[in-house]
């Protein structure tokens, strides 16, 4: 039988066809990506990230079971502790202090997606929670696995295509996959529906925050 992951993944194929195909990955791959997009990109990725693993306490808040409350609070520290050393790095290379990288304004994409995330995760019940969070997950690991199996030819951008291909970020994504097919069992048709919308939207907002990087998509007011 087909799992409600599965069937999630498979509406959204055109929007992850689309993002493999978008010249900020393939910039990775064939090493033409401008370093200042990617830098662009990095320093809102890492904005991104701290209200990510907010919205990622606040699932763990309203998990059904003590192993999700415990999984989502140790992602929710990944985020912060892990993921801000790989950007940490990055920044070092640029000779940009942290703090001065904490300070910039989050882009127009930033807010969209993040105000999303955080909306679902206040107001919607848990299964809706999951089904916006996911793509975040899923779509990187499976971006970098994609992306290895080409390679880059600057350290840089190899470095962040490990980190999203690596078994370790392979086994934190099934974790959460899990979780979904487990939770979606006992859900109406409706209650499932309204997960896949969520699914949907954040995966739209995946594609939106590369592109807001390769174009260097800032305010213009």
């Amino acid at each position: 039988m087909t799992r409600f992951s599965e069937t999630l993944f498979a509406r959204i194929e055109p929007i992850y066809q689309r993002i493999l195909a978008h010249p900020f990955l393939t910039g990775l791959t064939d090493g033409t990506l401008d370093q200042a997009a990617f830098q662009f990109y990095v320093t809102q990725d890492s904005l991104y990230l701290k209200d990510f693993a907010r919205g990622l306490s606040l699932l763990a808040a309203k998990s059904p079971s003590d192993d999700a409350v415990v999984m989502f609070n140790e992602h929710a520290k990944t985020a912060i502790v892990v993921e801000r050393s790989l950007h940490e790095g990055f920044l070092k290379e640029w000779n940009i202090a942290p703090s001065d990288a904490e300070l910039t304004v989050k882009a127009p994409n930033t807010v969209l997606y993040t105000s999303y995330l955080l909306r679902v995760a206040y107001e919607r019940p848990f299964h809706e929670c999951l089904g916006a969070f996911l793509p975040c997950y899923w779509i990187y690991w499976k971006v970098g696995k994609a992306l290895q199996r080409q390679g880059s030819p600057l350290s840089i951008y190899q470095r962040w295509i490990d980190t999203y291909a690596s078994e370790e970020f392979a086994t934190v994504v099934k974790e959460v996959i899990a979780l979904t097919d487990r939770i979606a069992e006992p859900l109406t048709l409706e209650d499932r529906e309204r997960v896949a919308e969520h699914f949907v939207m954040t995966s739209r907002f995946e594609y939106l925050f590369w592109d807001m990087g390769y174009h260097r998509a800032a305010w213009e007011l």
